[in-house]
């Protein structure tokens, strides 16, 4: 039986509809295709501090992977296989650089990325010398061969120079966000300065800012909110002092009435806890890198953390 005239009107309507779709798929596709969102840039960064930053500049924009976690220790650290794998798919690396890393120079060339871009973060920062407060310049590996100590992110004006360095790099790998990379900069210095003004607050009152430091990793902090580090421990990372070295120690604890020792999470502390029960002095427990204790998760969150358990030592004392 041939359909009645109403279905056949009803055949050439769908069948009209089904052309239309048709259509507008072969227009708006391609269009579509080229409007899609671009994966967000690859970058891999040496230590958990870099990995913060980068993400407070680049928000959505930027995947970001940090060799450490924030348990490891950043001078003796052993690169993994996904570590290498990791470098390979990225497009920028973010380094502090200052001899720090020692082990990335083979870690890149392993990974045999051309297109790879390294990017030192210290640049351009005042350096403490090791076992001196005299600031000299900094331009790459010369000044750690001159003894320029690493550890410029425990001062947060260090941190504001190292973010600059990481807008720039993000912006002229993907300038079509250049404006969202500015804002979140001046947001984030915005809050580092506030923070810093609160610490520095809060260090003034106390009448004796004096400590023993485990390993030379706190000499920024140290110039930047006025504390006095008495001796350290540790002078070199890696090495241990010797039985003289801490009758020495003991003997300067007691002779100048010194209350605290600095120790760190990423360390042993069987030489801290000697010297502790030799000396009736508090050993307190900080951490170098965000995330290697509970509530230091970001930059802030440990800078926050590392002063504000310092002072209260301090102050206990």
């Amino acid at each position: 039986m041939l359909p009645s005239p109403p279905m056949f009107a009803l055949i050439r309507m769908a069948f009209r509809m089904v052309c239309a779709a048709g259509c507008c798929l072969a227009v708006f596709l391609p269009s579509q295709a080229l409007a899609a969102t671009p994966p967000p840039l690859n970058v891999v960064v040496t230590i958990p501090v870099l990995k913060d930053l980068t993400q407070q500049v680049g928000g959505p924009y930027v995947h970001v992977t940090s060799l450490l976690s924030g348990y490891e220790n950043e001078h003796t650290y052993a690169p993994k296989p996904s570590d290498l794998i990791a470098v390979r798919k990225a497009r920028v690396l973010f380094e502090v650089g200052i001899g720090l890393e020692i082990w990335v120079a083979a870690l890149v060339k392993n990974a045999g990325s051309p297109s790879l871009v390294v990017i030192t973060t210290s640049d351009g920062i005042g350096l403490i010398r090791d076992h001196s407060d005299q600031e000299t310049p900094h331009s790459g590996e010369h000044q750690h061969a001159n003894g320029g100590n690493p550890h410029v992110w425990m001062d947060p004006e260090s941190v504001a120079t190292m973010l600059r360095h990481i807008t720039a790099t993000l912006i002229s790998l993907d300038p079509a966000h250049a404006k969202e990379f500015r804002d979140n900069q001046a947001a984030y210095l915005r809050q580092l300065d506030q923070l810093r003004k609160e610490l520095s607050e809060r260090v003034k009152r106390l009448p004796d800012r004096r400590f023993i430091a485990h390993h030379p990793a706190w000499p920024y902090l140290a110039r930047r909110f006025g504390f006095d580090i008495v001796a350290t421990i540790q002078a070199q990372s890696g090495t241990e002092p010797s039985a003289l070295q801490i009758q020495s120690l003991v003997a300067k604890i007691k002779k100048d009435h010194i209350k605290v020792i600095v120790s760190e999470i990423q360390l042993s502390q069987r030489i801290p806890e000697l010297l502790a029960k030799e000396t009736k002095t508090h050993v307190i427990v900080l951490t170098t890198l965000p995330g290697g204790l509970p509530g230091t998760e970001t930059y802030l969150d440990m800078l926050r953390y590392n002063v504000l358990q310092l002072a209260n030592a301090l102050e206990a004392t």
